[in-house]
């Protein structure tokens, strides 16, 4: 071999070590910042149902903030910022399996429910209204069923609700295998989210025109739910078990309280017909339905989503003590 070509394999080889050690030493540098930020920042209390974690802020009526798949009580906070104001209480647990909360074996969405009325007699509440996002809608309705004289309204924002068997449902919960799958280490989601945003949108549920057409408000609060999800290790086991557990279905039909919902029909990864399905068994249930928006719908709505969660709120917060 010529010294001309062993030099430039030299050169390549030296160009490519170096580019390397320097994605290592971001990953190091961006993971460090991850957990930092989850550090310390939170309540965990003792349940039947193990550990559970949670933060709280603001003042005014309670409001129960349940996140999404990923998320945890960093993303149920942000959560609340993009659609309370700040005349109210936020309540933001970490779901099972989430950062600091028990994973418990076998565990379902109707335990998971039992667990937030356990933390509402910790924190003194009689009463509030709920916000879910996307797989915090489960736990969510479950709650409104099992406990219906704890929660005064119910909001669900592209939120699951039953099962089905159409075709188009397979496709979706295979983008919610290769999710689990991206969840399940740092290094991975690192990647994804780092270098692979687009595509990572795409797999979360946006189709491409949703994804190209966010302006810059849009665009910061999707990167903000996207970057809150690293560290992603601490929150596999619950990305898991949202994945596993059986879906409310038929319990839908027990949930009395007032209940707005909003759904986009191009979300990809929580497909409209959930909100059909909870529109249609839910007595004088409201739908707000968006012809685009995808899963990040409330990204792309958020001040009509906002607008509406707080009016919807505050009509419904006092609507038993005045009967």
């Amino acid at each position: 071999m010529s010294r001309p070509i062993m030099r430039g394999l030299l050169v390549a080889g030296l160009a490519a070590a170096a580019a390397l050690a320097a994605l290592a030493v971001q990953y190091r540098l961006d993971m460090d910042r991850a957990y930092e930020r989850i550090a310390n920042k939170s309540h965990l209390i003792s349940s039947p149902y193990g550990k559970l974690e949670f933060t709280q802020g603001g003042t005014g009526p309670d409001v129960l903030v349940i996140h999404g798949s990923g998320g945890g009580f960093d993303q149920a906070e942000l959560i609340a910022k993009a659609t309370l104001g700040e005349a109210f209480r936020w309540i933001a647990p970490s779901r099972f399996g989430y950062l600091r909360s028990t994973a418990p074996s076998g565990a379902t969405f109707s335990e998971q429910a039992h667990a937030y009325a356990h933390l509402l007699d910790h924190l003194g509440v009689q009463r509030a209204a709920v916000v879910a996002l996307s797989h915090g809608g489960p736990s969510a309705i479950l709650l409104a069923a099992l406990h219906p004289d704890r929660v005064s309204s119910l909001i669900l924002v592209s939120a699951g609700v039953a099962s089905s068997a159409a075709e188009v449902q397979s496709e979706a919960n295979q983008k919610g295998n290769m999710l689990t799958t991206v969840f399940s280490h740092d290094l991975l989601y690192w990647l994804a989210s780092t270098w692979l945003e687009r595509q990572l949108m795409q797999l979360m549920g946006a189709n491409e025109e949703v994804a190209a057409g966010l302006d810059a408000r849009q665009r910061q609060l999707v990167e903000e739910l996207i970057e809150f999800m690293n560290p992603v290790a601490p929150r596999s086991a619950g990305v898991v078990f949202d994945n596993t557990a059986e879906m409310p279905n038929k319990w839908v039909s027990l949930v009395r309280a007032p209940t707005l919902i909003f759904h986009a029909e191009d979300d990809g990864l929580q497909l409209f017909h959930n909100a059909e399905f909870a529109a249609a068994h839910i007595p004088g249930a409201e739908l707000r339905r968006f012809q685009r928006g995808g899963h990040l719908l409330l990204a792309v709505e958020e001040a009509a989503i906002r607008a509406a969660v707080e009016e919807f709120i505050l009509l419904h917060a006092g609507a038993r003590d005045q009967q």
